[in-house]
């Protein structure tokens, strides 16, 4: 979480910044980044990415809630507590169609590919239905295996169709 000092930057700072990480870690795993690389990119100084950021690890998990939340904006909820497989059948779909080639499209297939393995599991909420869990699992399941072999896109969507319709069931 970027600390009090960085939320209380001037905005374009915060989106100098913001941009140095997205180069960083579009173009390196977060095993390869270097603070060094993001401060020159930035324009800050060493010690100032330290007041803001624990570290890496830090850094990175803002960027990404960053760009999901972003990425997600575009994706609102229909409001119903029902499952609709159509509903998660067209949220992936757009979300792939939409983002492929976007700002965060690096990003997110190097996440997938190299860095999601060294961050620890997001919390599932206590009280969500297991469909939608199981409907929420086979959705980022889908998006990673077509942001890492896009070839596969269809095939993808196809099983994933299959599988949404019968948890319906």
């Amino acid at each position: 979480m970027p600390s009090s000092t960085f939320k209380n930057l001037a905005s374009d700072k915060q989106k100098r910044i913001m941009a140095a990480l997205l180069t960083e870690f579009s173009n390196h795993s977060l095993a390869d980044a270097q603070v060094a690389r993001i401060v020159k990119t930035a324009g800050i100084a060493r010690g100032a990415f330290y007041k803001y950021f624990d570290d890496l690890t830090d850094a990175y998990q803002t960027l990404y809630r960053q760009a999901m939340q972003e990425i997600h904006r575009d994706f609102s909820s229909q409001g119903t507590t029902k499952f609709s497989e159509e509903s998660y059948y067209q949220a992936v779909t757009a979300f792939v169609d939409h983002f492929s080639g976007g700002q965060y499209d690096q990003l997110i297939k190097r996440h997938y590919g190299e860095n999601e393995s060294l961050l620890p599991e997001a919390p599932i909420p206590a009280d969500l239905p297991v469909v939608d869990w199981a409907a929420m699992t086979l959705s980022h399941a889908t998006i990673k295996e077509i942001m890492l072999v896009p070839a596969n896109r269809d095939a993808a969507l196809d099983r994933f169709r299959q599988a949404l319709q019968r948890l319906g069931e």
